[in-house]
């Protein structure tokens, strides 16, 4: 007969039994990239609010002569370190989790780290500038136009399709990973109730007009108590023995 004591072991116990401690340096790694995006993301808040995003090809360009920094935040410089550090907080996941669910822990790292090269194929910061002081040092109207339409065309690719793709990919990694965090006593249910709110809210793109801008706002807040969590855990089962 098992004791009422052996049959009430409290998740902390819980862990020390399901997770791999050969994966503490892991654990750690991806506590920190979750602490390192969360300080990133009020900077990116902030750069958005108080430096809006122009909205055309020679606004772009202006704001790039002006401040290449400010040109470069907005183009989202940050977020393109985000989504590096996003796939080592899945691959430490995936690492705590996979006994719980290995074969929906492998798809969610997958998914996450596709959306992490299709976002890569969206990026288009580097390229805006480089455009920005070519269309400076032109002396022609035909070589003005030329670097205005190749700017264009950056434009429409840093919101097009790929970026779309990896932020749904990134959503849907998400809720599969807190799913399976309801069904393992490594993380809490509080947790994962909060990550599978964050990953609903991430089915509307920023790039959805006011809708999409307002859901990605919103959906900071969960996002942002998630990355704490996940955090403080990751660094727990980096301690383990």
């Amino acid at each position: 007969m098992t004791s009422k004591s052996s049959s009430q072991t409290n998740p902390s116990q819980a862990s020390a039994v399901t997770v791999d401690s050969r994966w503490k340096s892991l654990y750690k790694t991806g506590g920190a990239a979750a602490l390192t995006v969360l300080v990133f993301i009020p900077i990116q808040m902030i750069v958005f609010f108080v430096w809006p995003p122009p909205s055309t090809v020679i606004g772009w360009f202006t704001l790039f002569q002006g401040n290449a920094l400010v040109g470069l935040l907005d183009m989202d410089l940050l977020l393109i370190v985000d989504y590096t550090l996003m796939g080592m907080v899945f691959l430490a996941l995936w690492a705590a989790l996979r006994r719980a669910s290995q074969s929906f822990m492998t798809i969610a790292l997958t998914l996450e780290l596709m959306g992490v090269t299709t976002y890569f194929a969206s990026t288009a910061a580097f390229e805006m500038l480089s455009l920005s002081n070519h269309y400076a040092a032109a002396t022609t109207d035909a070589e003005r136009s030329t670097f205005l339409a190749a700017g264009q065309a950056m434009l429409a690719t840093w919101q097009g399709t790929a970026f779309n793709v990896s932020y749904i990919l990134g959503a849907v990694a998400l809720l599969i990973v807190s799913v399976v965090m309801l069904h393992s006593h490594v993380f809490s249910k509080a947790t994962a109730y909060v990550g599978i709110l964050a990953g609903v809210l991430m089915f509307v793109p920023p790039t959805a007009g006011t809708i999409g801008i307002l859901f990605s706002l919103i959906s900071l807040v969960p996002t942002m108590i998630w990355l704490i969590l996940i955090a403080r855990r990751l660094f727990q089962l980096g301690r383990l023995e």
